[in-house]
């Protein structure tokens, strides 16, 4: 059983399939045509029914475009050393001044 955050998440991921769906103009029958499913398993996705397979979103992803969405999820997060490095990195550099 998912709870109310989780059902609005996949609820706003719905509406966004939904507005990108719509953005190329394309229907519900020739979009769930196109990523190899049924209108009513569409009309899940589009719902933010929490049924759907993953597989689905991604062919519906890969369908829009947006297959690269995938890469920030569960991304792995840059340690406090590597920060610090980059940091130290970028505040050695000095601006060149302009010759008058």
């Amino acid at each position: 059983m998912i709870d109310a955050i989780e059902k609005t998440a996949l609820k706003n991921l719905g509406q966004r399939l939904k507005t990108a769906r719509l953005a190329r103009n394309d229907s519900q029958k020739e979009f769930a045509w196109r990523i190899g499913v049924s209108i009513p398993t569409l009309q899940n996705m589009e719902q933010g029914k929490p049924t759907v397979a993953i597989g689905t979103w991604i062919k519906a992803l890969n369908m829009l475009d947006r297959l690269d969405d995938l890469n920030h999820l569960l991304a792995p997060e840059e340690s406090l050393f590597a920060q610090h490095e980059r940091i130290k990195q970028l505040s050695g550099r000095q601006r060149a001044r302009r010759k008058k």
